[in-house]
């Protein structure tokens, strides 16, 4: 069995024009929503085997945010620079492609890529995921390359307003 968790990064800022799209950081929103989001997981006593962000400063952000509240090591988590700008085969073969040792594996990236991946993987459908939602996907098998929608459980979905 495989555990995915697809999270969205938490709210970022556009109030700095001169910093380029993957330097933007996360505002006070994003700040306290990525905590939230990883206290809400902590007791849900979830600790993934990994976590594999994209190198984006939001993303890396909620990533830190998120794993902290978690007890997530931060020298341990994965930057994927592929993650950014993926459409949804790009994310599913970053997934496949995931070390069949980590048995629990959570995923920080961006929209639309995200909640596209989670509707080609999940057997329940979701609209836009907001920032910070993340959806919990159970797989029935051994091997990341083997994950798809025809052997996933879907688990939960869960979202800054419903954890506050």
């Amino acid at each position: 069995m495989k555990t995915l968790y697809l999270l969205r990064h938490a709210k970022s800022s556009w109030s700095f024009d001169e910093l380029s799209d993957q330097e933007r950081p996360l505002n006070d929103r994003g700040r306290d929503d990525a905590p939230a989001m990883g206290k809400a997981l902590a007791k849900r006593r979830i600790c993934p085997d990994l976590v594999v962000s994209s190198p984006a400063v939001r993303a890396m952000s909620t990533a830190m945010l998120v794993a902290r509240e978690m007890q997530y090591p931060h020298d341990k988590i994965a930057v994927e620079p592929g993650i950014y700008g993926a459409d949804v085969d790009g994310l599913l073969a970053i997934i496949h492609e995931l070390p069949d040792t980590a048995e629990s594996v959570l995923l920080v990236g961006h929209n639309p890529t995200i909640t596209e991946t989670a509707n080609a993987l999940s057997p329940t459908s979701f609209n836009e995921m907001p920032t910070a939602a993340v959806v919990c996907l159970h797989f029935d098998t051994d091997k990341w390359e083997e994950a798809s929608k025809q052997n996933a459980e879907f688990y939960f979905y869960d979202y800054p307003k419903n954890v506050e």
